[in-house]
């Protein structure tokens, strides 16, 4: 064995395994878990969409909603205009009132 290699006590772990541990948790903290709370909050705001709700939808229609049939949506964005879309297509929901203020 080479006189000037150190060797580490039997209770310390190797510096790469500690790295890469830490690496991990680093990955975990920075990216997975904010991932899952933000489909956690998406998911209970499509399960919260009520008839008469205002919403804007991914492609930036705004409208409210008109009827709720399973995973789609029926959103009137003008009057006796409706589309009928999938719920995951909403993006956000707006306070009661919003398309009022805006037209």
């Amino acid at each position: 064995m080479n006189e000037t290699a150190q060797q580490l006590p039997w209770w310390l772990p190797d510096p790469i395994i500690v790295f890469f541990i830490g690496f991990l948790a680093l990955m975990y903290f920075m990216t997975i878990r904010p991932q899952q709370k933000r489909m956690k909050a998406l998911q209970a705001m499509m399960d919260g969409l009520e008839k008469g709700d205002e919403v804007v939808a991914a492609g930036g229609i705004i409208g409210k909603i008109k009827d709720i049939k399973g995973p789609y949506v029926s959103i009137e964005v003008s009057e006796n205009i409706t589309f009928k879309l999938q719920k995951t297509a909403i993006a956000n929901t707006l306070p009661k009132g919003t398309i009022a203020s805006i037209d």
